[in-house]
């Protein structure tokens, strides 16, 4: 992920539990980027760790719903 002044990286791990519940036909890339997308709404790039589960998001934000 970047922006003009910085760029962070990121490895988030997908489960097919949570592709199956989240992804609503979308791939993997997609539901990731849509999660991302859903969390810069909330925080800095920054601040998202640098490796997680994608259920993890749940725990910090209870309304998402996959992005």
């Amino acid at each position: 992920m970047s922006d003009a002044r910085s760029s962070s990286h990121h490895l988030v791990r997908v489960s097919s539990t949570e592709l199956e519940g989240w992804g609503r036909g979308r791939s993997v890339e997609q539901l990731v980027h849509d999660s991302f997308a859903f969390l810069l709404q909330r925080e800095s790039k920054e601040s998202i760790l640098g490796e997680f589960d994608l259920s993890i998001i749940k725990r910090y934000f209870p309304d998402f719903d996959g992005g």
